[in-house]
């Protein structure tokens, strides 16, 4: 899968995610969705550390 494609795909989801956060009334609502926000921004950043590292090695690949 596009890498491009997942990342927007997972920025779309964590919106959607943050404004149902602001619209939840009761603590249990708040909660599932600060889980859900949680969650979807440590994955981006496993993505984006990911991707971080590649680009890493292929500049260090290129130098040698």
């Amino acid at each position: 899968m596009d890498p491009e494609k997942i990342m927007e795909e997972m920025s779309i989801q964590l919106s959607e995610a943050l404004m149902a956060l602001k619209k939840s009334k009761t603590i249990e609502e708040k909660v599932a969705y600060s889980q859900v926000v949680k969650n979807l921004s440590d994955a981006m950043g496993v993505f984006l550390n990911l991707a971080a590292d590649s680009m890493m090695e292929d500049y260090y690949l290129k130098d040698d």
